[in-house]
């Protein structure tokens, strides 16, 4: 028998997890439900599978349930599938933020479910394009064991490539995600605005900068961050660093806090990579 699943709260993530394993036969879709009946529909129709339902007590016991809303409404719903009664012993009860743990679903430990959180390390605008790119994207896992088990060959089924994280430092993790994305883009905003000071064009800009990420970026992931160090403070000039922070500072005194701070962890990979060329 394939397994049963119930997804709440489908938005463009439970669309495309959901149209990939109904495609698949990894879950027999049921119950999609929503906020407006509508919507529902919408996610239905997209997946091809499944019964768009306008109210809790529409649903039918499931053997697994991806609760797919909001990250602020995760506990409320997770406590609106308890009140509902249809949470059957031995279920799975999942979520896809990458932000919270897997333990925001403990309630339902109490009626015999099993938790866990998988969060897919992509955007999902344009579910049309997702589903048809996912295969190959990484996910963070973590919950209990059995959960753990179950959604690791549910997703390994849909191509996905599974890496288990510890839930205690969940918004760390998370965070990591910031840093080489959305951080990523404000410190190139920074260098933007850099140029621009010195009199290049912010469209140049740019053009200028591009060749110069892609290939940091390259050597990032060619090499590790350690060996793709480059620059004033990966050669041991000082002198160069110290001038380039008084000029910044005397343009913007939060760039210049920035540099240093930036500066220091820079220095910190030079250091290791001094050290591990030692060992060597």
């Amino acid at each position: 028998m394939v397994a049963t699943l119930n997804i709440i709260g489908c938005g463009n993530v439970g669309k495309v997890l959901g149209r990939l394993w109904a495609q698949s036969g990894v879950f027999l879709i049921q119950d999609v439900l929503n906020r407006s009946l509508g919507s529902a529909t919408a996610a239905v129709d997209f997946i091809g599978m499944g019964r768009p339902v306008g109210d809790w007590a529409e649903l039918r016991p499931a053997d697994a349930l991806l609760i797919g809303t909001p990250d602020d409404r995760i506990e409320a719903a997770c406590d609106s599938l308890i009140r509902s009664g249809t949470l059957r012993p031995a279920a799975t009860v999942f979520h896809c933020s990458g932000a919270l743990p897997s333990h925001i679903l403990a309630k339902t430990r109490s009626y015999g479910a099993s938790v866990a959180s998988v969060h897919p390390i992509r955007s999902f605008a344009g579910p049309e394009s997702v589903a048809a790119s996912f295969p190959g994207t990484w996910c963070g896992i973590e919950g209990d064991l059995p959960a753990v088990e179950s959604l690791s060959a549910a997703f390994s089924a849909i191509g996905a490539q599974l890496v288990r994280i510890n839930p205690e430092y969940k918004s760390v993790y998370h965070a990591a995600a910031v840093f080489s994305s959305n951080y990523l883009v404000a410190l190139l905003d920074v260098a933007v605005e850099a140029y621009a000071k010195a009199g290049v064009p912010r469209e140049e800009a740019l053009k200028l900068m591009e060749p110069l990420v892609r290939g940091t970026v390259d050597n990032v992931f060619r090499l590790g961050t350690t060996d793709a160090l480059t620059g004033p403070i990966a050669r041991g000039d000082v002198a160069t660093v110290l001038r380039q922070y008084r000029a910044v500072s005397s343009w913007d005194k939060r760039a210049g806090a920035l540099y240093k701070r930036l500066g220091k962890f820079a220095a910190g990979i030079a250091a290791r990579r001094r050290k591990h060329s030692k060992s060597d």
